[in-house]
């Protein structure tokens, strides 16, 4: 007597627990469709316009991150070294050379999820192309690394695997015509274990 209905309960679980996980999953697994990689960073520019495919559109909501529009910004993310090592807590980097054209551009470091990571009480965590030292030909370096350093250092958390988040912020390089010949700085790994 209760068995079909017992079987019909099980069923209805599991399929809806399923969906719901499958959902979950692949919300967790991309950004999107359509990534741009420039040396070593990569880009959703469609993830943030209307025409975003629909993962990419529920990516962002689960998130709650704001919405640049096609031509406001643009966020690159590197995982990788110049080397392809993955980036981790207990190695120290140096980040050189120029970014793309922007008014303004942010760097800091954030966990697999994209969560800015905190190293500690007044330690700077983020840069930004407001107060950042440069050579006289515009260049720049940025030591990160858990220790400090001289001139330009983003300090880390001893923590593992990290990724290195830049956003450009009124960039032609979020147009589509501005994505050829991009220049990216360069993320090399300067030592372990310091």
């Amino acid at each position: 007597m209760f068995r079909v209905p017992l079987l019909v309960a099980i069923a209805l679980i599991t399929a809806f627990g399923g969906a719901i996980l499958s959902a979950q999953s692949m919300l967790s697994a991309s950004v999107g469709f359509g990534a741009i990689e420039v040396s070593g960073w990569r880009a959703f520019p469609a993830a943030q316009t209307v025409d975003a495919d629909p993962y990419a559109k529920a990516h962002r909501a689960k998130a709650g991150r704001l919405l640049y529009g096609s031509a406001e910004g643009l966020q690159f993310t590197a995982l990788r070294d110049s080397k392809g090592l993955s980036l981790t807590g207990t190695c120290s980097y140096r980040l050189y050379g120029r970014t793309p054209v922007a008014r303004l551009w942010t760097l800091y470091a954030a966990d697999s999820s994209g969560v800015p990571l905190v190293a500690g009480p007044d330690l700077p965590v983020a840069k930004n192309s407001q107060r950042i030292l440069r050579q006289r030909d515009g260049t720049f370096e940025i030591a990160i690394s858990r220790t400090a350093k001289a001139g330009n250092w983003l300090a880390l958390p001893d923590t593992g695997g990290f990724q290195l988040v830049l956003t450009l912020l009124d960039t032609p390089a979020a147009a589509s015509t501005g994505l050829s010949g991009l220049e990216m700085p360069v993320v090399e790994q300067t030592g372990c274990g310091q």
